[in-house]
């Protein structure tokens, strides 16, 4: 984010909220071009947010206000400058469907916890689809008012030009456009007079006290009821077991039936193409951003897609017939080159580093591989127990010199190093992927941080790691 950028959030954020900002944190971007960052106030916490393109500001900005008059759970709008393209909205944290989803997969199983937020999230599309629909302004609609003829076929382009010819996907270019028109005319046949969120996916659902929020719908318009639930459903890296996506289905079934009648055989039939078209805009945007645009981690959703695609082909009845085009999606599950893809056989050990308050209880194992180390940082002489350092935390400069000269810190982080160092040793020399080690104490804010600075600091100076570093408390104080 530009410095310029920067401080005029910063302003916005002083102005608005009549606070002083006292911390930020760039936010890292994902498959956009928005810039967001925290602004940590002493009194608040929002997101600023930094975004050229001003149609799509306007697509943002106006669904945010007109699905919070519906009730909808998306953040509020709290301020805008549309000349200098900057807003602030709501902080909803930093926990993802996605991050839940890691945090509660039991093996090749899927915890009761997350069909039951999935439920949860599911009746909140009904409601967008149909209450949200209603008097939505879709004069705002960016780029298209509609998901019609024109979108899909530039969907099934993005997939022909940065997927196929770059995974080097031999096909017919002729009889390929043949099939696309066919396939999108036979799509075009499902009612399609709801709203379309578009990317209805697991990084752009939040959880914020179990409850499910709903970011990043700019991109939404008219169209089909099957297109957001296809892309919840199949959510490359989510994985949802397929036993799990037939339960889903039939209980968004049993949803709309609630508020619309629906034929439940023909909404199904064209679910499974809605399904294939999801998942070729998908692998479109994984070779752009991945194969052109060089992001690695975009190509580590591409053997997720493949299992997707291949359980789809088992599967789907079209009505229609598409010779080219589903020869060139075999084609696509049979390539040797796709199958390597994505593999990171000499991937760094990610060690993610936290502290944590007990207050709140011990950060879960994102890998649910059960490795890694707790540290109680409690029987360490606490500064917070004096005035003078209860707002500061362990990365402020006098609480470190009393843990040098007024505390047994040293002593604790020497025995903390000598262990974890010999399970960093043996982690990269087996290919292990990842070590979590936490530091925990009282508040969370001064003992536990400058450990897992220091800690942080000791990795990066001795081993060829990738290292995250999470300061909970602070989190959880900036919410």
């Amino acid at each position: 984010m530009e410095e310029k950028v920067k401080v005029a959030l910063v302003q916005l954020f002083e102005e608005w909220a009549d606070d002083k900002v006292i911390e930020t944190e760039i936010l890292p971007q994902s498959g956009s071009y928005r810039e967001y960052i925290r602004l940590v106030g002493e009194k608040r916490t929002v997101i600023g947010a930094y975004n050229a393109d001003k149609k799509e500001n306007k697509a943002f900005l106006t669904f945010s206000k007109h699905f919070a008059s519906k009730g909808l759970s998306v953040p509020e709008i709290y301020a805008e400058k549309e000349e200098e393209d900057i807003y602030l909205l709501q902080d909803l944290g930093n926990t993802t469907l996605f991050d839940y989803i890691l945090h509660l997969r039991i093996g090749e199983g899927f915890a009761n916890d997350l069909v039951l937020i999935y439920k949860k999230i599911i009746s909140q599309l009904v409601r967008f689809q149909l209450e949200g629909e209603n008097g939505l302004d879709y004069s705002v609609c960016y780029p298209r008012d509609s998901f019609d003829k024109q979108s899909m076929i530039w969907d099934l382009h993005y997939f022909k030009y940065y997927f196929l010819k770059l995974a080097k996907i031999p096909f017919d270019e002729q009889l390929l456009e043949n099939d696309f028109q066919k396939f999108s005319d036979y799509l075009l046949d499902a009612p399609r007079d709801y709203f379309l969120y578009r990317d209805f996916q697991s990084r752009n659902i939040m959880l914020v006290n179990g409850e499910p929020w709903f970011i990043d719908y700019q991109g939404g318009r008219k169209g089909a009821l099957q297109y957001d639930l296809a892309s919840l459903l199949y959510d490359a890296k989510a994985d949802l077991p397929q036993q799990v996506r037939d339960d889903l289905l039939d209980f968004y079934l049993q949803e709309i039936q609630k508020v619309q009648k629906v034929d439940a055989k023909a909404f199904t039939s064209f679910f499974q193409g809605y399904v294939m078209i999801r998942i070729m805009q998908a692998m479109g945007a994984y070779g752009f951003r991945g194969f052109y645009e060089r992001k690695e981690h975009f190509l580590k959703s591409i053997p997720f897609a493949l299992r997707n695609l291949e359980i789809i082909l088992q599967r789907i009845d079209l009505p229609i017939e598409v010779p080219e085009l589903v020869k060139a999606l075999r084609s696509v599950i049979a390539s040797e080159f796709l199958k390597e893809v994505g593999k990171d056989d000499k991937a760094k050990l990610h060690i993610e580093i936290n502290s944590f308050s007990y207050r709140r209880g011990i950060p879960l194992d994102k890998t649910t591989n059960g490795g890694g180390f707790v540290f109680d940082c409690r029987a360490i002489h606490n500064p917070g127990r004096y005035q003078e350092y209860v707002e500061m935390t362990g990365k402020d400069q006098p609480v470190i010199d009393f843990f040098k000269e007024k505390s047994e810190m040293d002593e604790f982080l020497a025995s903390v190093y000598h262990i974890v160092d010999m399970s960093v040793d043996k982690y990269i020399s087996r290919n292990f992927a990842n070590l979590q080690v936490s530091f925990g104490c009282t508040g969370g804010r001064h003992r536990s941080v400058f450990s897992a600075e220091s800690l942080a600091k000791h990795l990066k100076e001795k081993f060829d790691v990738n290292i995250s570093l999470r300061h909970i408390e602070r989190e959880i104080e900036g919410s």
